[in-house]
């Protein structure tokens, strides 16, 4: 680590956020990460997940090793200015996931539908064929 780290403004930090450019803030520090997207065991989506925000809980929530933690020196750039990280970043679900999901709901009520009449289908036929067996060999 350099002995006079860069102050990063949060809002600068959080423009990269790219698989050819991401930045994260992990404990106040700022790392490029971007050489390593290629190897990171969970895949380049988990570290693209934790972009534009602190993603110190996310990192602690993982259990990294001491080996994970100590790889992080050398992709560490800097420091964030804490008066510039937001407080809290408010959840909103982007308007393609909401309908995704709602359009999710109708294939699963279909399907719900279809385990409970396909058997039913199957019991009704099987009486059937006995039905139809018995009256044949009567």
């Amino acid at each position: 680590m350099s002995s006079d780290p860069k102050l990063h403004v949060f809002e600068e930090v959080a423009k990269h956020n790219k698989t050819k450019d991401c930045w994260l803030v992990i404990s106040g520090k700022v790392y490029d990460v971007t050489p390593f997207m290629d190897d990171h065991p969970g895949g380049d989506e988990v570290l693209l997940a934790a972009t534009g925000k602190d993603a110190t809980n996310d990192f602690e929530d993982i259990g990294h090793s001491d080996e994970a933690r100590e790889m992080m020196d050398k992709y560490y750039i800097g420091e964030i200015d804490p008066a510039t990280v937001p407080s809290k970043r408010p959840f909103s679900q982007p308007p393609q996931q909401s309908a995704a999901h709602s359009a999710n709901k109708s294939p699963d009520f279909v399907i719900k539908i279809l385990q409970f009449l396909v058997p039913l289908l199957i019991l009704g036929l099987a009486f059937a064929v006995r039905h139809h067996t018995k009256e044949k060999s009567s």
